[in-house]
C-alpha cells in the first residue's frame, strides 16, 4: 500500500508538472503573442480545453480513490483472516490492540481498540512510531517489552510470522500494583545503642534522652509512622512502603538528627534501625526486622538496615566508628557460654579465612589455648595454599618441628576424616561462608561459633550456636584475649608465649601498630595481657616487617598511585606479575599515613588470578561501605575485595564509579 501511494504520488506530480507547464507555454504564446497564436485559440475553446483538464484530474482522484478503499478493504480482509473475526471481538472487549505489519514493518492495519483512542499510524514504519518495539525483533515468542503510550502502560508481544504485534492495557494493573505496592506493610524496629551512656542512672531525668525520644517522634509522625516504645532503649515501627520510600528518599536523615543532640563532653547519641517488607505474613516481617538490626548492631550500630524478602539488604549510615560498648561482664558472660559450648563438644576445629593473616591465625591460637585448657582435642585448620606469606613464615619461625606443628594446625582433608556429630567448629576473624578456609566443614559440622570483628554483611554463617561480630574492636585477637582474661575459669586459662606472640602480631597488623582510629584502650589491655603471657613484641613485630624487594614494590606502586578524589589514592601493580595480598594490605597502609590522604585503595592480581582490593582509611571514611559495594567487606578503617575473572584495570573502574556515587555517603561527617 505504501508503494501505491509512492507510485501515485509520483505520477500525480509529473502530471501537474506537464499540466502547468502546457499552461505557462500557453500563456506565452496567447498573450506576447507569438505566431498569431490568438487567432487559432477563441475564448471558448480554452474554457473547453481547461474543463477537460479538470475533469481529468478529478477522474484520476477517483480512480485512485476506488483503489486505495479497494486495498484497504483487502488489508481488513487479510487481517480478519489471519486474526479470526471472534478473535478481534474477543480483543476489542478485552481492550488489547492489534497492529498487523508487512515484510518493510509498515503498519498495514489496527484494530478498533487503537481506532478509538485516535492513533493514526497506518502506512507508518512501526519502528518510527515507537523505536523500543524494535527489541522484538531479537527476542523470543515469550518475550514481551513495557512501553507507555499516551499516558498508558502497554505490555507489548510480537509474532514475526503473522506480522503481529499484540499490545496489551495494563494501565489499571499498574495503578492498582502500585496502590497495593504502596499500602504493602512495613515493620521495622528503633534501637538507641547507647542508651545507658546518655542516661545516666535516672533515665527520666536525662535531657539527651529525652531530645533522642522527641526527635524520633516528629520523624516518624512526619513520614506517616506509627511507634510503640516496648523498651526503655527500643520501638517497634509500623508504616506502608510509600513511607518507607520517602525515609529512603531522605537518607534516613533522622541518624544525623540524633547525632546532633550531643551534649558538650557527652557521648554522641546514636540511633540502629531493622526494616523489613516485600512480604505478606507480618510474622515474617517481624523475624526479618529482628535480623535486620541484629545485623545493624554487629556492624557497629548507628545505620539502618532494610530488608526486603527475596532481595539484597540495603544499608544506610553507618559513617562513624563502632563506639566500645561492652563491659566486663558482658565479655564475661560470653566467654563462659563459649566454654559451656567447647565443653559439651567432643573435639573442636578452628577456622579463619581464605589468605589467612597473622590476626586470623592468632584468634585460631586464642581458641585453641582455651581448648588446651578444657582437656578438648584442638585443631588449627588452615591451607598452606591459601595463607599469606608472612603468616605462614611467622608458623614456621614459630612451630620448629612437623610434630610439633601437627599437634596445632590441620589442613582441611584430616578435619573432614575427624568429624563426628559432637564436633565444634569455631569460625574466627570471618563470617561469610564464602570467605572460608573450608567450607565443607560448615556443611559437615552441625554446632558452630562465630567471632568476628568485621562488619557483618548480607552473606552470613547460617544458624550458629553463638554468634559474636565485635566491630568496635580492632581485631579478633582482641576479643579473644578479652575472653580468655575475664572469663569465669578458675585456674586462670594460660595462653602459651608462642600463642600469644603471634595474637600480637595480629593485633599489631589490624591497627597499623596502634596507629588506626580503630585501636581503643580495649586494644592496648589486650596488648598488655598478652605481654603478661610472655608475647614478645620484638618478634611479633618482625614477623609483619617487609623485606628490600617487598619495600622496592611498594615504593613503585605509591609512586604510580593516582589521586581520583581529594584526599583519596588509588594504587595498581601490573597485572602481569602475580603480587601477595600482604604486599597490597601494607601499600593501603602505607599511603594512609600520609597526612593528606584520607582513604587508599591497592589493586593487584595475585597468583591465583584473582583481583584484590585492599582498602585502608585514617579513620574519616568508612571504607567498608565502598568494599561493601563491590562485594567485599570488612572493618570501618580496613577492608577488603576480591573480583574473580576481573582484570585490574576493571577493578579500578568499578571502583572509581563505587566512589563516585558513595564516597560522600561512606565519610564521617562529626570528624
Amino acid at each position: 500500500m505504501k508503494r501505491t501511494f509512492k507510485n501515485f504520488r509520483n505520477f500525480i506530480g509529473i502530471t501537474f508538472f506537464v499540466e502547468i507547464l502546457l499552461i505557462a507555454t500557453f500563456c506565452i504564446f496567447y498573450f506576447v503573442p507569438l505566431f498569431n497564436f490568438n487567432e487559432y485559440f477563441t475564448l471558448p475553446m480554452i474554457v473547453s480545453v481547461m474543463s477537460v483538464l479538470i475533469i481529468f484530474n478529478l477522474l484520476i482522484i477517483w480512480l485512485f480513490y476506488i483503489k486505495f478503499n479497494k486495498m484497504r478493504t483487502t488489508s481488513d480482509l487479510k487481517a480478519a483472516d489471519l486474526i479470526g473475526g471472534d478473535v478481534q471481538e474477543a480483543y476489542n472487549f478485552g481492550k488489547i490492540g492489534l497492529v498487523v505489519v508487512d515484510e518493510n514493518n509498515t503498519i498495514l492495519w489496527i484494530n478498533e481498540v487503537f481506532k478509538d483512542r485516535g492513533f493514526d499510524i497506518i502506512d507508518q514504519n512501526i519502528f518510527e512510531w515507537q523505536p523500543k518495539l524494535k527489541e522484538l525483533e531479537t527476542a523470543s515468542l515469550d518475550e514481551t517489552i513495557q512501553l507507555e503510550i499516551s499516558s498508558r502502560n502497554y505490555d507489548v508481544k510480537y509474532l514475526p510470522d503473522a506480522g503481529l504485534f499484540i499490545f496489551k492495557d495494563s494501565t489499571e494493573y499498574e495503578q492498582i500494583y502500585k496502590l497495593s505496592n504502596d499500602r504493602a506493610t512495613v515493620v521495622g524496629i528503633i534501637m538507641i545503642d547507647n542508651y545507658s551512656d546518655i542516661s545516666g542512672i535516672n533515665d527520666d531525668a536525662s535531657d539527651t534522652v529525652s531530645k533522642v525520644r522527641n526527635a524520633i517522634f516528629e520523624y516518624t509522625k512526619k513520614f506517616k509512622v506509627l511507634i510503640r516504645r516496648y523498651r526503655n532503649d527500643a520501638y517497634f515501627m509500623l508504616c506502608d512502603h510509600a513511607s518507607l520510600e520517602e525515609m529512603e528518599s531522605d537518607k534516613f536523615s533522622l541518624l544525623e538528627t540524633v547525632h546532633a543532640l550531643k551534649e558538650k563532653d557527652e557521648v554522641t547519641p546514636t540511633l540502629s534501625i531493622g526494616i523489613a517488607h516485600n512480604f505478606p505474613d507480618v510474622m515474617k516481617l517481624n523475624e526479618m526486622a529482628s535480623n535486620a538490626i541484629d545485623i545493624a548492631l554487629s556492624r557497629g550500630g548507628d545505620q539502618v538496615v532494610v530488608s526486603k524478602y527475596g532481595d539484597d539488604i540495603a544499608f544506610y549510615g553507618g559513617k562513624n566508628e563502632a563506639i566500645e560498648t561492652r563491659n566486663k561482664a558482658e565479655v564475661r558472660s560470653i566467654a563462659n557460654s563459649l566454654i559451656e559450648t567447647i565443653n559439651r563438644s567432643s573435639n573442636v576445629f578452628v577456622m579463619g579465612h581464605k589468605e589467612s593473616d597473622m590476626d586470623s591465625i592468632g584468634a585460631a591460637l586464642g581458641i585453641k589455648a582455651i581448648c588446651d585448657h578444657l582437656n578438648k582435642d584442638c585443631h588449627v585448620v588452615y591451607d598452606p595454599k591459601s595463607i599469606e606469606a608472612k603468616a605462614a613464615d611467622a608458623i614456621r619461625d614459630t612451630f620448629n618441628s612437623r610434630e610439633e606443628k601437627h599437634k596445632i594446625f590441620y589442613v582441611p582433608s584430616e578435619a573432614l576424616n575427624e568429624i563426628d556429630p559432637k564436633t565444634l567448629l569455631v569460625v574466627v576473624d570471618c563470617h561469610k561462608p564464602s570467605m572460608t578456609n573450608c567450607q565443607e566443614l560448615l556443611e559437615k559440622v552441625s554446632t558452630i561459633v562465630v567471632i568476628d570483628h568485621h562488619r557483618r554483611g548480607e552473606e552470613f554463617i547460617e544458624s550458629p550456636v553463638l554468634s559474636v561480630i565485635d566491630s568496635s574492636a580492632s581485631s579478633t585477637a582482641e576479643i579473644i584475649t578479652e575472653f580468655i582474661h575475664y572469663c569465669s575459669q578458675n585456674p586462670k586459662i594460660d595462653i602459651p608465649p608462642k600463642y600469644a606472640t603471634l595474637m600480637l602480631s595480629g593485633i599489631f597488623l589490624d591497627t597499623q601498630f596502634f596507629k588506626s582510629k580503630t585501636c581503643g584502650i580495649r586494644t592496648f589491655e589486650a596488648s598488655m595481657i598478652l605481654k603478661s603471657f610472655g608475647a614478645d613484641n620484638a618478634k611479633a613485630d618482625r614477623f609483619l616487617q617487609a623485606d628490600y624487594k617487598e619495600n622496592q614494590i611498594i615504593s613503585e606502586m605509591i609512586a604510580n598511585s593516582t589521586l581520583p578524589k581529594t584526599g583519596v589514592a588509588c594504587c595498581v601493580f601490573d597485572e602481569d606479575q602475580p603480587i601477595a595480598v600482604s604486599i597490597l594490605a601494607k601499600t593501603a597502609n602505607a599511603c594512609v599515613q600520609t597526612s593528606d590522604i584520607r582513604a587508599s585503595f591497592a589493586i593487584g592480581k595475585t597468583g591465583d588470578g584473582v583481583t584484590h582490593i585492599s582498602c585502608r582509611s585514617d579513620g574519616t571514611v568508612n571504607v567498608s561501605i565502598i568494599a561493601e559495594k563491590l562485594g567485599g567487606g570488612g572493618s570501618f578503617a580496613s577492608a577488603a575485595v576480591k573480583m574473580p575473572e576481573v582484570s585490574a584495570q576493571v577493578a579500578k573502574d568499578r571502583l572509581l564509579e563505587v566512589l563516585d556515587q558513595y564516597y560522600d555517603d561512606a565519610c564521617n561527617t562529626e570528624i
